[in-house]
């Protein structure tokens, strides 16, 4: 059976600084709106207007290391980890029972998400 994937977006990890004054700097930077403070209530998520060609840009308040992440997002979060798990990623945490954080080969740590059900984003690519 086949599964869709697609880059969803980048987050922005900030370790130091309040969550909002971490959104206001990146809204300014970026040139893209805080669409909101505290989604979900937990002060760690401040989700930004949509980048350049649909992609979401979220600042994230974490306890490790600042960095920046991408996310890919898919309708088969089991199919896509499998798929990423045979290029050689593994998995690091399945996160609020919604979406695994993975390590790539390369050390970096990224995200695969369910699929947003309306984007503007490109078309995914179809995986047999």
């Amino acid at each position: 059976m086949s599964h869709r994937s697609r880059l969803a977006g980048f987050i922005i990890d900030c370790k130091r600084g309040s969550l909002e004054s971490s959104a206001d700097f990146w809204s300014q930077a970026l040139g893209l709106e805080v669409q909101d403070y505290d989604e979900d209530g937990l002060g760690l998520y401040a989700p930004l207007s949509d980048g350049p060609g649909g992609l979401h840009i979220e600042v994230q308040k974490v306890s490790h290391p600042s960095r920046v992440h991408l996310d890919i997002e898919t309708d088969d979060i089991e199919a896509e980890v499998t798929r990423l798990e045979n290029l050689g990623a593994k998995r690091i945490e399945f996160v609020r029972e919604r979406w695994w954080v993975m390590e790539a080969p390369s050390g970096h740590r990224f995200c695969v998400v369910p699929m947003a059900k309306k984007s503007s984003r490109a078309k995914p690519n179809v995986w047999r």
